[in-house]
């Protein structure tokens, strides 16, 4: 068996923190020799900085404009889709991108071509819907939220009421307890289609806010549910899912469970990724060999990542990367589907890793009886 399967584990980290090597990959089978490989992806300090740029209007938020010493002018006004405003005797204004004391300026400057006086003019934002952020998963009450101003990771958390606990949980049977719901291992943040390298376990459970960085407009954070006992199968399969996990589920039945391999898969190289997003471990196998016989099968865990890839991997650490980028992508698909549905005002804006074999594919029509 030590000929055809090199079991890899990363002893260093993919993102940031440091806690131990974890459980052998197959607790089931002897142990091969292992490689270690550390990787120093660090947290960039530019993460932890707040943004310079001040607030600036887009479409959907909401104003209230008056003439100073009028009150009668008072005029509540959204942005339209198009960036524009409209209020008293003025034409559509485009103030896409403005800030509020540059809007202003302009509100009394195209004011002046009608009124004799100097028009002074108060305005106020009422509601942010041009920026968003979204706080899915086990959080207390998860959601789209508005993002006025600059916003930290943990400020987001206190928004969305923390991450959601059986103690929290009014509708819980479970007698008052503190115990989380939510599996800060598996927990990630999306930026405009990367992960971002944030080590929630560090932030929530060790206090390091080193890892508390600045959100931005658009970011998707997720925390996943604790105790999902799934096995998620990925790339180059025919139908890439969450498989219900069982004892006796290896990585061939996984692989069976997604309807099996495409055609352009390449099979001697897929991988088996697990533990945390921060310190995962993975086992690179020879799939062929293991529907051959040839070696032994693998049995997974819970929270397991099987990947089959399109074609050779050459470095480890990035592919590595794909595996995770693919990963939390899916996630982020599913998730924010779901959350769309459930809320049709609020556009999804989920981003899909380029060359991560994401794909959309719509349900099943069902004819009505």
């Amino acid at each position: 068996m030590r000929n055809h399967i090199c079991i890899l584990t990363l002893l260093g980290l993919v993102l940031v923190g440091c806690h131990g090597k974890g459980p052998p990959l197959n607790p089931y089978t002897p142990r091969p020799a292992t490689t270690g490989v550390t990787f120093t992806n660090q947290l960039p300090d530019e993460l932890r900085k707040a943004a310079p740029e001040p607030f600036r209007l887009g479409p959907g938020d909401k104003l209230d404009i008056e003439l100073i010493g009028d009150i009668t002018t008072k005029t509540a006004v959204t942005v339209g889709a198009d960036g524009k405003i409209y209020f008293y005797l003025l034409p559509g204004l485009d103030v896409w991108g403005l800030t509020v004391p540059e809007t202003k300026s302009l509100i009394q400057r195209e004011l002046g071509k009608f009124i004799r006086d100097e028009a002074q003019v108060g305005i106020t934002l009422r509601e942010v819907h041009s920026r968003r952020v979204w706080l899915l998963g086990r959080f207390q009450t998860p959601g789209v939220y508005p993002m006025p101003g600059n916003m930290t990771l943990l400020e987001a958390f206190g928004v969305a009421g923390g991450p959601a606990s059986l103690g929290g949980n009014q509708q819980s049977n479970f007698a008052y307890t503190s115990e989380e719901l939510a599996d800060f291992r598996k927990a990630f943040i999306i930026r405009q289609g990367k992960r971002l390298p944030v080590d929630f376990q560090r932030l929530l459970k060790e206090g390091d806010l080193t890892q508390n960085i600045f959100l931005e407009p658009d970011d998707f954070v997720y925390l996943p549910p604790a105790g999902a006992r799934e096995v998620y199968v990925l790339g180059a399969v025919a139908q890439p899912r969450a498989i219900t996990w069982n004892d006796e589920m290896t990585v061939v039945a996984a692989i069976a469970n997604a309807f099996g391999t495409i055609q352009d898969a390449y099979v001697h190289q897929v991988a088996l990724v697990r533990g945390s997003l921060s310190n995962p471990q993975i086992a690179i196998v020879d799939y062929r060999h293991m529907i051959e016989g040839k070696v032994e099968n693998i049995l997974v865990e819970p929270g397991d990542i099987v990947y089959v890839p399109f074609s050779p991997y050459r470095y480890l650490g990035r592919y590595l990367n794909l595996i995770l980028d693919t990963f939390v992508g899916a996630v982020a698909i599913n998730e924010g589907a779901r959350a769309a549905v459930e809320d049709d005002d609020q556009p999804p804006g989920i981003f899909i890793p380029l060359g991560s074999g994401v794909t959309v594919t719509p349900p099943p029509v069902v004819p009505r009886q």
